[in-house]
């Protein structure tokens, strides 16, 4: 680095470990910051060294409410403290599925952004989105990094007799991620489509509109209101594999795991078609609530993640958690960012669809 005082990094309570690697790498150390939390349950932060006319990395993964409270204060604090700059170094982005609208409902993701920016955030520096479009929420830069070269060298490296595999997509909309790395380790896809209850449908919940008088409703059944053609309802088939997995190694696919279900119902249907083997990739564990022990019991054989999040605790309760880590990568995007040097490089060979 250019001298010990050029820039600082900074952490919360989310991710400490990750944090300290990190910190590491780059042959520092953590700032003195302290971030503690009221009897109150108000965030309370104090930054003992300086940040006057410095860079700062505040280092924070989303994993809840009080993270993001943490993050958002601790950029304001750097803010009226006159930081030079504040990069936000958040390697899972919290509320990324909530990217889309529902009845009813708004794009939390796109508060999210704002909220960021509004603290005093410069530039995030964040790993696989949930959906790409979420950079065009901020109005800041962003550097969206990619985990897939660690999660295919882990193939190459840990998974015996990889080239008798084949990327599986849990659902038709995984088909291009499963097919970017179907391509690069030069082996098959499959697809499961079908029914996978997980929320995803705009279900009957009472956000509707008031029905329509009886009347009313037998005149339109037919043509729909006001003449417009009434939608036909969605349903979806019985579980399918669409593929060959007969005697093959399946491996799925995906940015993040999170209710492990989903990927249980779809190993299920995996090994009634003959899989011999069975993994699960994902660049973000966040394996809420029972999802370890539905993975400990299903017939998935491995589920591999990064350490964007910490997962010490899932581990404990499912022994085919294995963990790839990643603070490499966060380490150089922080060294190029403040050399201000090109991030092409670790970019290189990655795809859209990744």
């Amino acid at each position: 680095m250019d001298g010990p005082t050029d820039f600082i990094i900074l952490a919360g309570n989310s991710h400490p470990e990750l944090a300290n690697l990190v910190a590491s790498r780059l042959g520092m150390k953590l700032g003195n910051c302290d971030v503690y939390h009221k009897s109150n349950r108000e965030t309370m932060v104090s930054i003992h060294d300086s940040v006057r006319a410095r860079d700062v990395y505040i280092i924070q993964t989303g994993l809840d409410n009080n993270t993001i409270m943490e993050m958002l204060i601790m950029s304001y604090a750097c803010k009226t403290s006159c930081a030079k700059k504040i990069v936000g170094v958040i390697p899972y982005l919290p509320y990324s599925k909530q990217c889309k609208m529902r009845k009813r409902g708004c794009i939390v993701t796109k508060l999210l952004a704002k909220m960021l920016c509004k603290s005093g955030f410069t530039h995030i520096i964040t790993m696989d989105l949930h959906a790409k479009e979420i950079q065009g929420f901020f109005d800041i830069p962003i550097d969206n990094l990619r985990a897939s070269p660690f999660l295919l060298q882990y193939i190459q490296d840990c998974i015996p007799d990889y080239k008798n595999s084949v990327m599986v997509a849990r659902n038709p909309g995984s088909a291009k991620k499963a097919t970017s790395y179907a391509e690069r380790l030069r082996v098959g896809i499959a697809v499961i489509h079908g029914e996978v209850k997980e929320g995803e449908a705009d279900e009957i919940d009472g956000r509707y509109s008031p029905p329509l008088e009886r009347n009313v409703k037998s005149r339109i059944m037919d043509v729909g209101v006001g003449g417009v053609p009434a939608a036909l309802k969605k349903e979806k088939p019985p579980l399918t594999v669409v593929g060959d997995v007969s005697g093959r190694i399946a491996i799925m696919v995906e940015d993040l795991i999170d209710d492990a279900s989903a990927f249980v119902d779809a190993a299920v249907a995996l090994k009634e078609k003959g899989a011999s083997r069975i993994y699960v990739l994902a660049t973000h564990g966040l394996l809420s609530s029972d999802a370890p022990a539905l993975l400990e019991a299903s017939p998935i054989d491995e589920i591999v993640v990064t350490n964007t999040v910490p997962h010490d605790h899932q581990k404990l309760q499912c022994v085919k958690i294995k963990t790839v880590d990643i603070s490499i990568l966060l380490s150089e995007a922080i060294r190029r960012t403040h050399h201000k040097e090109s991030m092409s490089y670790l970019f290189q060979d990655v795809t859209l669809e990744d």
